[in-house]
């Protein structure tokens, strides 16, 4: 029997994995586990049919962790990417696979010293296996595939919010961790060698494909450095950063300066406070976090990747791009929805045999890219490598699938 296990299951992105596996051939059962039963009992609802459950869990709570774990086939990790190291321990004590959604570099750089002890014992993690990352490291690889050298990879994001009457503040991603992304130095691969940028630094204004359109982009904290670069060592790559930018992320930019993101705690009238923990319980209060019951969000994200490299002696320049639409009938915005469709066709993956090899892998060094891509296309992602590719058409927003 083949059972999956999603943490984190009730989260914005983990509810997406719990539905999408829930109709998936492969999966006898589906465990949707949350720290809040209520936010895991709506997946379970959510997601239809019978083969999903639904139960508490505090990944802090070791013990209690390797039993929930124990026999499933596959655990996919949707909570917050500071429990990583916790879950993975866990993971590995109950002997299970293992996929998360990304580390923000420092944590995947860490996640990534498990290599050996997990060759060593057999057991397979996959760190990163998300949309960004993740999409965007299975698409490195299969761009730079064919050629000889590869000199510079710069990773571009972008979105935009097509939801007629907006609301002027909502957020649907996890703030605490775009937070985190304002106020850490951005860390890029340049000369051969890690290099600290300011966050928020080195702003340009880039074209996406429709329907994003031109967006300013930013220099933040983010996966892929931490990993592409050894990955594509062989063939010299010398310079790779991640950039991005969309309604939103100017807000909270402007949260940052003003101290909204620290964890420092400061005297408020008596009382000791967090700012940051007084911002996200403001934002839950408010209702300004996830879609609101009811509501519809038309948004759309694109991430384009430009290579420079060569082959035959050859000067080469091409670009990877992923169109990622929102899935309305779900209720989930793009972001939502490619991250958690992505983290469950890597579930499936692993439980096929799709992704094989011990240790901690990211996802260009195990993911199939050509399966991978295809699993995305059926799920309305659409993908091209530019040449030889056709460019992206015009953008349609999805039908009700």
């Amino acid at each position: 029997m083949t059972r999956a296990v999603v943490l984190g299951g009730g989260g914005l992105t983990g509810q997406c994995t719990v539905r999408d596996l829930a109709h998936s051939d492969e999966f006898d059962s589906v465990l949707a586990a949350d720290l809040d039963p209520a936010l895991a009992e709506r997946a379970r609802r959510r997601a239809g049919g019978n083969r999903v459950e639904a139960a508490q869990i505090d990944v802090r709570d070791r013990a209690a962790l390797i039993r929930l774990l124990e026999g499933a086939s596959v655990c996919v990790n949707a909570v917050q990417y500071a429990f990583n190291l916790e879950v993975m321990a866990a993971c590995r004590a109950a002997r299970v696979p293992y996929l998360d959604f990304g580390g923000l570099f420092h944590m995947t750089r860490r996640q990534l010293e498990l290599d050996e002890p997990y060759r060593r014992e057999h057991l397979l993690a996959v760190p990163g296996l998300g949309q960004v990352p993740g999409v965007s490291n299975v698409l490195a690889m299969e761009a730079t595939r064919d050629l000889d050298r590869v000199d510079s990879i710069t990773i571009r994001d972008g979105w935009i919010d097509l939801t007629p009457n907006a609301p002027e503040v909502l957020f649907t991603w996890s703030p605490s961790t775009f937070l985190d992304e304002m106020v850490l130095p951005a860390v890029i691969y340049e000369n051969g060698a890690y290099r600290d940028y300011p966050p928020m630094s080195g702003a340009e204004v880039y074209a996406f494909a429709s329907p994003v359109g031109a967006v300013k982009v930013y220099r933040t904290l983010h996966s892929e450095p931490a990993t592409l670069p050894e990955s594509l060592r062989d063939k010299g790559l010398r310079h790779c950063e991640w950039k991005e930018g969309g309604p939103g992320i100017d807000l909270l930019r402007i949260m940052a300066l003003l101290g909204l993101a620290s964890d420092a705690p400061l005297a408020v009238g008596g009382q000791s406070v967090r700012p940051r923990e007084f911002l996200l319980a403001l934002l839950r209060r408010e209702k300004l976090l996830g879609v609101p019951e009811g509501m519809t969000v038309e948004d759309a994200e694109v991430c384009d990747l430009e290579i420079h490299g060569s082959t035959g002696g050859v000067a080469v320049e091409r670009h990877a791009v992923a169109r990622f639409p929102a899935r309305p009938d779900w209720g989930l915005t793009a972001t939502e929805y490619a991250v958690g469709v992505a983290g469950a066709i890597g579930a499936e993956f692993i439980v096929r045999g799709d992704i094989q090899g011990w240790g901690v892998l990211p996802p260009e060094r195990c993911v199939p890219g050509s399966s991978f891509r295809t699993a995305l296309e059926r799920r309305g992602i659409e993908s091209v490598i530019t040449p030889p590719e056709e460019p992206l058409g015009p953008y349609r927003p999805p039908a009700p699938r």
